[in-house]
């Protein structure tokens, strides 16, 4: 058994929902104990059990956090991060289709896969859901990849058969085809998990929906993953390619593919009839506040969303996201419901982050909070990274403004190490 002592923070419950102090752990001198991949006793330090275990001393500048986890990304759009210009539409013809066909080559599939898992880790991210391209090698690479890093991970192969460039376009029965061997071959395999991953309604055939759903009758435990009403336009085009559903959520409805494991990336024009539709399967969103904002999308209504019963986690949607950050999905989610009228607070911001995306996505009785017998998925954070987080940490009078300082202040230089079950899988042992 490891024993690590340092502060400790950590949601254990939804502080939408709860008021008090109840729903979070705050340790100014606690111990963190470890053994086998699982945390088996979190406090304060001088209630630790005495034992002669190994103990890791990180000091008062330090805090063991849960590790991030990120509800949406997109990882072959790493290498265009911050491409200038346009809405949804006009960005995905632009500069997303022409990236993603190069992920023929397995070569440049492994590149970037290595460079995707490096950034997550060094951001915080321990856990991700995530897509991939049509192509199944491609796929195979980031599966690879994540295994080989020790990352948790739901990844799931494009499945896309119109309005695309040719290139990228596929059969829908060799879709389904290469998707079962996937999901045969991968999902459940350690931290690893599969998602059935139509790209959005308007790339899809109703072949090609009906083929996914039949997929998802037959795995049923397996998750599903796609977008919806993310911009305005976009809703057009889907009323005219399916004309005779009441809305955009209905199509994926009418092929099987609302459950409690799905997750919709943006959601930021639902209808109120789509919500009640969402909340009835127990469907989720991926809430992408940084890519909202840098499409133009809208204003995501998190407030009427949770009100009416649906489950909201982060996502940085890397590329249209700016950044791998979750602390920056935790700022800029704030600022955007500040327009709103809207004041997130820290605890629920950091709630977000850690629990809340955990139970997006089904993985909360393994991670996303300190607690025993979860795995041992955490992050050592350097509350003096930098001089100006610094002045803001040596200021705070109050456990939430350090964690606001955190959020507002902090970035990857925060990050001093990751650990997934147990194991060190990002920065080097103090």
């Amino acid at each position: 058994m490891t024993v690590y002592r340092s502060r400790i923070f950590s949601p254990l419950e939804d502080p939408f929902v709860i008021e008090d102090d109840s729903h979070y752990l705050w340790c100014e001198d606690g111990f963190l104990s470890v053994s086998d991949g699982r945390v088996t006793g979190v406090g304060l330090w001088h209630g630790r059990p005495d034992s002669g275990d190994e103990v890791v001393d990180l000091g008062r500048t330090k805090m063991i956090v849960p590790g991030f986890v990120d509800t949406h990304l997109h990882a072959p759009q790493l290498e265009m991060i911050g491409s200038y210009g346009g809405h949804l539409l006009e960005w995905l013809n632009r500069y997303t289709f022409p990236t993603e066909m190069k992920f023929s080559d397995p070569a440049h599939a492994r590149d970037i896969a290595t460079g995707l898992y490096e950034q997550l880790l060094s951001n915080g991210t321990t856990t991700a859901l995530i897509f991939s391209t049509i192509h199944a090698e491609a796929t195979e690479i980031f599966f690879d990849e994540a295994e080989r890093r020790g990352f948790r991970a739901i990844i799931g192969k494009v499945m896309m058969d119109r309005n695309a460039p040719e290139p990228l376009l596929e059969d829908a029965e060799t879709s389904a085809r290469e998707s079962r061997a996937l999901i045969e071959r991968w999902h459940g395999r350690g931290l690893l998990r599969y998602a059935i991953t139509p790209r959005f309604a308007p790339t899809a055939t109703e072949r090609m929906l009906e083929l996914a759903g039949e997929l998802k009758s037959e795995y049923p435990d397996v998750y599903v993953h796609t977008h919806v009403a993310e911009n305005r336009p976009e809703i057009k085009w889907v009323r005219e390619l399916f004309p005779n559903d009441a809305n955009y959520s209905s199509v994926y409805d009418r092929f099987g593919l609302l459950s409690d494991r799905t997750i919709l990336a943006h959601g930021v024009h639902l209808e109120d009839e789509e919500l009640d539709l969402l909340r009835e399967r127990g469907a989720r969103i991926a809430h992408c506040p940084n890519s909202n904002l840098f499409l133009g999308s809208g204003l995501f209504p998190m407030q009427r969303v949770m009100n009416q019963g649906v489950m909201v986690g982060l996502g940085s949607d890397i590329g249209a996201g700016t950044t791998p950050s979750i602390m920056t999905a935790m700022a800029d989610a704030y600022k955007v419901q500040q327009v709103r009228d809207v004041s997130l607070n820290p605890f629920q911001l950091w709630y977000l982050a850690t629990l809340g995306g955990a139970r997006v996505l089904s993985l909360d009785s393994l991670t996303g909070s300190l607690e025993a017998g979860k795995d041992a998925d955490f992050l050592v954070l350097d509350l003096e990274a930098t001089p100006l987080l610094t002045y803001r940490t040596r200021n705070a009078e109050r456990l939430q403004d350090l964690l606001a300082g955190c959020i507002f202040i902090g970035d990857d230089r925060m990050v001093v190490e990751a650990y997934v079950k147990g194991r060190r899988v990002y920065g080097a042992p103090n």
